[in-house]
């Protein structure tokens, strides 16, 4: 099987096996033609696109706009190409921001078109919700075996630690990095309050990997883990395995969503053996990974 892994030095696509990751220079994503060039001249024959314009909240935030048309524009040349060039199947990253701020919990592929998403974040949440929508019209349509999945926050090696456009804990961790070396506070943004599910990218990788060889549903699989855990919480581990001593604050400002439990129980139910990494497990991981490459990562 000759995959296109879209975001393939990215978060979870580097934790995919492929000889087809290209870099942004490589495949421009905005450019159909480039994209229908690339299928044929490389014989592929499935996608698992995980590419977006993405990152936390004062990003989503500070770039609506600009959030919203990248997104929409490379999941509209990746869909269309692959139904142009006849790929076989194909696997889009959608987001929990896709859900609607006045969902209740936990959250259901149910509730995902019941409203807008939070304002934080609503150009970001309805671009990837038109994954969805695409990927089910070109069902219908075209008989497309297009699939898309929901995975919750993740975290791990090669991810964005840039600290105006990362998710939170890549920022944390760089913030902690910074404060310890400077011996300043760990300035945590929002209360600390909100809960988050978090999942390791490897288990990512593993779970989307078994979708491309095995799930082919309309209905998108939320992958998520069974715990949810607090910003708070989040950022004393991380104070502690960095070894930092000194104060964690809060910037007030703003939350996002304060929780946004999600339902895995599909997901349990056609992998009931798997066994997510534990937070503690993968935090040491990204940690030790973030330190090691410190001179090299997306910062």
């Amino acid at each position: 099987m000759n995959t296109l892994v879209t975001g393939g030095s990215g978060l979870v696509g580097s934790t995919i096996e492929s000889d087809f990751k290209p870099t942004s220079k490589q495949l421009n994503l905005m450019n159909i033609d480039d994209i229908i060039l690339y299928i044929s001249l490389n014989k592929i024959d499935s996608i698992i696109h995980c590419a977006a314009k993405v990152g936390g909240i004062k990003a989503n935030s500070d770039h609506l706009g600009e959030f919203f048309y990248d997104n929409i524009a490379m999941n509209i040349n990746v869909l269309e190409a692959a139904r142009r060039t006849g790929i076989n199947k194909v696997v889009s990253f959608m987001s929990t921001c896709v859900f609607p701020s006045g969902a209740t919990y936990p959250l259901t592929v149910e509730q995902i078109h019941n409203g807008e998403p939070h304002h934080t974040n609503y150009a970001y949440g309805y671009a990837k919700r038109m994954l969805e929508v695409q990927s089910r019209a070109y069902r219908e349509q075209y008989g497309c075996n297009f699939v898309t999945v929901i995975p919750c926050n993740i975290y791990g090696p090669n991810d964005n630690f840039d600290l105006d456009s990362s998710h939170v804990i890549p920022g944390l961790i760089h913030k902690c990095y910074l404060a310890k070396q400077n011996n300043t506070n760990f300035e945590v943004w929002g209360t600390g309050k909100a809960y988050r599910e978090f999942i390791y990218a490897e288990d990512v990788g593993y779970i989307t990997q078994w979708v491309l060889e095995n799930y082919n549903d309309a209905e998108p699989l939320i992958i998520s883990p069974d715990e949810e855990i607090s910003i708070t919480e989040v950022a004393q581990h991380i104070a502690w395995r960095m070894e930092y001593e000194g104060n964690i604050i809060y910037n007030q400002e703003r939350d996002g969503q304060l929780k946004k439990p999600s339902d895995n129980s599909k997901l349990k139910s056609i992998l009931p053996d798997f066994k997510f990494t534990p937070i503690e497990e993968g935090l040491q991981k990204s940690i030790d990974w973030f330190i090691e490459n410190y001179d090299k990562v997306r910062k």
